[in-house]
């Protein structure tokens, strides 16, 4: 890999001033993480051994295209094994570069296509120079070649992306000249489109991290704790290196800030996280009174254990009428929540049927956070219907 020299004049026209720590650029910004990340998730058979050395943070270098709105984005290095480049005109080990855009942000950004067509060729532009410092002319030869690209978008937002993904889709008259647009599209990782138990089962350290950024509040965070595996915790303290459970607690803290958690309670859990094993840690912790947070967390708990209740009796082949009886709900919301199991199946994914399930309330009649389950009332002290 070609040595990176520090350039004054990049350094001089930084003009990030608000750079946000956000989880994904956390994630990111980690080399193990990255290379757990590109192995698991990019979908690419070349880079399913890639390991933490491979990856050289570029971020810096290309700095200058990336704007106030986009301080969070990174550029990555990574060294392919058993690839030869002829790039240079001397034969090497090739090299394939990363850009991560990422997407914290509940509002769609529907520009990204042209946004990451500029860092290609920035870097692709970079890359030629350096090659003809080495070896003068050398990128006007035949057998020159630039090196390949990935680029992600990276969306911790649970709504809908909807922003094409397709370059070509971007240009106006895009079907009469086909031929003469740049043909490229880049990938999508939503991060809501994982079930808990997908991330769970992948049981390394990055899985963790993206199960921890998806989180939306406290509830669902006391939740995830209660359902992980025994020893889950305990085994990704132990796999994981200083710095990565540096960033395990940076994210963590990013999760409860959102959800205004006082400091004193976030550094207590923060600290735990990298000093000691977390099984024990989080069994133990108590995120403090919230109300707003704790009523919104009712709510969803007696829908989502409704809909677990329902699942579980339609597997038995009960009828609605049946199961509305036995769960003591109106025979109009166990019908729903059943058609939208049965447009699921087989998979079931108890939160996107439960975000479905609002949608299609909201769409009826307006939902004003007042939603109660009769299956919740025992826990909190009330007893009321769902709709």
């Amino acid at each position: 890999m070609a040595e990176i020299k520090k350039d004054s004049s990049i350094k001089k026209s930084i003009a990030n001033s608000r750079t946000q720590d956000s989880a994904a650029k956390l994630i990111f910004g980690n080399n193990r993480l990255c290379s757990q990340f590109l192995r698991d998730y990019s979908g690419i058979e070349l880079l399913k051994d890639v390991q933490e050395e491979d990856i050289e943070d570029m971020t810096t270098r290309y700095i200058p295209m990336f704007t106030e709105e986009r301080d969070s984005d990174v550029v990555k290095r990574v060294r392919l094994k058993n690839v030869e480049s002829t790039a240079g005109g001397m034969k090497g080990a090739g090299e394939l570069y990363l850009i991560a855009l990422l997407e914290h942000k509940s509002a769609v950004d529907y520009n990204v296509t042209m946004q990451l067509l500029r860092y290609m060729a920035y870097i692709w532009e970079d890359y030629e120079k350096e090659q003809e410092k080495q070896n003068k002319g050398i990128s006007k030869t035949k057998d020159f070649r630039y090196p390949p690209i990935l680029p992600i978008v990276y969306y911790e937002w649970t709504d809908r992306w909807t922003a094409v993904t397709d370059f070509r889709d971007r240009i106006f008259l895009n079907d009469v000249f086909e031929e003469f647009i740049p043909d490229y599209r880049y990938k999508l990782i939503k991060l809501s489109s994982y079930s808990d138990n997908e991330l769970i089962e992948m049981n390394d350290e990055i899985s963790f991290v993206m199960l921890i950024d998806r989180l939306k509040d406290n509830y669902e965070f006391r939740r995830l704790m209660s359902d992980l595996p025994e020893g889950y915790l305990d085994g990704i303290s132990e796999m994981s290196t200083p710095d990565v459970l540096e960033v395990i607690s940076r994210v963590v803290g990013v999760m409860l800030r959102r959800r205004n958690i006082s400091e004193d309670r976030i550094e207590d859990l923060t600290e735990g996280i990298r000093s000691r094993p977390m099984g024990q840690l989080f069994e133990h912790w108590d995120s403090g009174p919230d109300e707003e947070l704790v009523e919104k967390g009712r709510n969803e708990g007696s829908i989502l254990h409704l809909i677990s209740l329902i699942r579980k009796k339609l597997s038995k082949g009960m009828g609605i009428a049946k199961i509305a009886d036995e769960v003591e709900e109106e025979k109009s919301v166990v019908e729903q929540i059943c058609k939208i199991i049965e447009k699921n199946t087989p998979i079931f994914d108890e939160r996107k049927i439960y975000e479905e399930y609002i949608k299609t309330v909201e769409g009826q009649r307006g939902y004003n956070s007042e939603v109660y389950g009769r299956n919740k009332g025992a826990a909190d002290g009330r007893d009321g219907h769902i709709a």
